[in-house]
């Protein structure tokens, strides 16, 4: 067996020098849009310090005999790779870079060679046409268009869903800041390429490499500098001191570099931590153990610190008032948790005699010493409550990791010069950030399903006035389904309504019931009774005024949608009134430069009203699909809301219209303008580019 190993960018990964195939054994595409989100900010943020090369960490690969290299482990980000490729190409209007770009997704074919056009990637065969369709052919229009009943399986949907999560994140840069993300991850961004020709020695190389022994922590590394600065008669108690301290952690490897790169921006109020180990050790034990302080530093730092971590993580048995636990939970409702280091500041400032081992914060601790307690508890509150705004509003409005973080490191700086909370920068948000966020809330969400709960938790809780409890599986599910059969009452609402409403906060509702036990219901009454089935959903008021609800219209869900991103402005202290007025006027403004007033351009999907608005389409106009091989031509009419078919049938999306003709994999390509050719993609492509 002959193994090589070679460090490359991405600009030499992605060539004629390898030929990438996913086994038919292996898993299928499985990440979500979390990991897509994290890898592009990951990037980004390396991008932005730009201090030498990314590494994406290793690929391991079989050279088989026929010239192809079977991807053991890498799989998940060559594809999502691959789709942030095809985003930076549909975005792109430089034709060099877009040769460039398109370069990194197929490889070129050349006629007079006899060589034939070839992705660089093959996914298993029942995804590989899918991908190659939508995502190597740079066909995203298509995809966008399509719903949940035009995809085949798992992957083929998590696709979907992570184009749509790039596309969103990317199309808010500016095109220089792209070009230059762009650049960074082409060239900077590196793999570690495991080579052999030797599956059994691919999977040897690949267990030895990711499931073979117990690496260090970093609380492993750091007790070991600490301790080795204490004198030996105390070094054996400190060290077992130190184990207790972290012993709530336990082997959570990802929990415990969190906690020390919040302790780092803590002390250095530096955002993000390039190398843990190096940057917390130059920055904050250093000191410590120059001053012979290692004793301090687990007293004074490491314990109360990692009590509060521990509290942030089960606030509900601390021995704290109920007005903070409240806000603690509330907070840790949130899918990220940017939002620690200033609650971990505020705890450790608040609580008192935190550094004592007698203090008892649990309720269930076994302990018999003094109860904690707080010396400031309505600053802490205030504090929270803050907190709680500007994390919401950062979070629904797509700020990076780079960005929250930022925010929280300033709040930090101020908390500790004892500024008052009106006059701390990081708890201000600005006029065009509530006008921002409020634009989310009106339009198609494009987040995940975890801020979705957090929405509606915020407004049923506003709206009840107090703290509901969660029950233990808690999801937001969509009142209209997904798929709607002839029979189903939404089939009789006006086209395109359901496409409308699809990713809009009214029509989602919290329940305990899990979203797959919803799956092809498409009976309102049916879908009402198994969301408010539960007793513990019935919790949530916005979810029990479904319960004697006979009938569902759009003008209901109209009502909902007001009512919710109400609640929400006024759970986040968002001037409602002064975000309408200022949209009203940049309206105003735009008019008179002779410019239109456009929201965010995202990867929602288009309908055809949006489109006829926008002139772009007119109705009456016929789009035609020559199939020759099959010799059939097929005929759609705009209308103002949909296509009409050769029979009068009305369909709300191109896709729809294609699928209902026979079309198996369908692209917007296929349909053509019948007065001058252009293809419907191209048509949706430039309305998304006025967006």
């Amino acid at each position: 067996m002959s193994i090589s190993a070679s460090e490359k960018p991405l600009s030499k990964v992605f060539t004629s020098d390898y030929r990438f195939a996913i086994p038919a054994f292996q898993r299928s595409y499985s990440w979500h849009n979390a990991q897509m989100k994290q890898l592009i900010e990951d990037v980004m943020d390396a991008c932005a310090v730009h201090d030498g090369p990314y590494f994406l960490g290793s690929l391991i690969l079989v050279h088989d005999e026929h010239g192809m290299h079977q991807v053991i482990d890498g799989q998940q980000r060559l594809v999502s790779l691959s789709i942030i490729f095809s985003v930076l190409l549909t975005l792109e209007d430089d034709p060099q870079l877009n040769a460039s770009l398109a370069g990194l997704l197929t490889e070129a074919g050349d006629k007079l060679r006899g060589i034939e056009t070839e992705p660089r990637l093959r996914l298993r065969e029942q995804d590989e046409e899918f991908f190659r369709e939508y995502v190597q052919h740079g066909d995203l229009e298509a995809l966008f268009d399509l719903r949940d009943t035009d995809i085949a399986t798992q992957a083929q949907r998590n696709i979907q869903v992570n184009t749509r999560c790039a596309y969103d994140i990317l199309a808010s840069m500016a095109d220089d800041e792209r070009r230059q993300f762009a650049s960074y991850l082409v060239n900077d961004v590196m793999f570690v390429i495991v080579t052999t020709d030797d599956i059994s020695g691919a999977y040897r190389i690949f267990d030895v490499m990711n499931m073979r022994g117990m690496p260090l922590t970093p609380s492993d590394v750091f007790k070991a500098k600490v301790v080795s600065g204490i004198s030996s008669a105390a070094r054996t108690v400190y060290a077992r001191y130190w184990d207790d301290i972290m012993e709530p952690m336990g082997d959570e490897n990802a929990r415990i570099e969190r906690f020390f790169a919040d302790l780092d921006l803590i002390f250095t109020r530096t955002p993000i931590c390039e190398s843990l180990i190096v940057d917390f050790t130059d920055h904050v034990l250093d000191k410590y153990i120059r001053k012979g302080q290692c004793i301090e530093f687990i007293d004074d730092v490491l314990r109360p610190y990692a009590i509060c971590d521990e509290i942030l993580r089960r606030p509900g048995e601390s021995l704290l008032p109920r007005e903070v636990i409240d806000l603690l939970a509330g907070l840790a409702d949130y899918p990220y948790d940017d939002w620690k280091p200033v609650a971990l500041w505020s705890l450790v400032h608040t609580l008192n005699n935190l550094n004592d081992p007698d203090t008892v914060v649990f309720a269930r601790s076994g302990r018999g010493g003094a109860r904690v307690s707080l010396h400031d508890s309505d600053r802490l509150v205030q504090i929270l409550t803050a907190l709680d705004r500007v994390t919401g509003i950062d979070c629904l409005n797509g700020k990076s990791e780079l960005d929250r973080r930022t925010r929280a490191a300033t709040i930090v700086r101020d908390l500790n010069k004892g500024m008052p909370l009106q006059r701390i920068a990081g708890f201000s948000v600005s006029g065009d950030e509530q006008r921002l966020a409020m634009l989310h809330l009106r339009g198609e969400l494009s987040i995940d399903a975890g801020m979705r709960r957090l929405l509606l938790i915020r407004a049923n809780e506003q709206l009840a006035g107090e703290r509901i409890t969660r029950p233990r599986s808690l999801n937001a599910v969509p009142i209209i389904p997904e798929r709607v059969s002839p029979g189903s009452q939404f089939a009789s609402w006006p086209a395109g309504a359901c496409d409308y409403w699809a990713q809009r906060i009214g029509n989602f509702v919290l329940t305990q019931k899990a979203p797959r036990y919803l799956d092809g219901v498409d009976d309102f009454d049916a879908r009402r009774n198994l969301i408010v089935h539960n007793v513990s959903s019935q919790r949530f008021p916005l979810t029990r005024t479904l319960r004697d609800l006979e009938t569902i219209t759009p003008q209901f869900l109209q009502l909902r949608q007001k009512q919710i991103i109400d609640l929400i402005a006024q759970a986040w202290h968002i001037d409602y009134e002064d975000v309408i007025i200022a949209e009203q006027q940049a309206m105003v403004e735009a008019r008179a430069v002779g410019a239109d007033h456009r929201s965010k351009r995202t990867s929602k999907r288009v309908s055809v009203a949006e489109v006829v608005r926008a002139g772009l389409l007119k109705p009456g106009e016929r789009f035609v699909w020559n199939r020759p091989r099959k010799h059939e031509t097929w005929t759609i009419t705009v209308a103002e809301t949909g296509f009409l078919g050769e029979d009068g049938t009305e369909y709300a999306t191109p896709t729809a219209a294609a699928r209902a003709v026979g079309g198996a994999s369908v692209s917007l390509n296929v349909w053509k303008r019948e007065s001058d050719g252009r293809a419907l993609s191209d048509i949706w492509k430039a309305y998304r580019a006025m967006m």
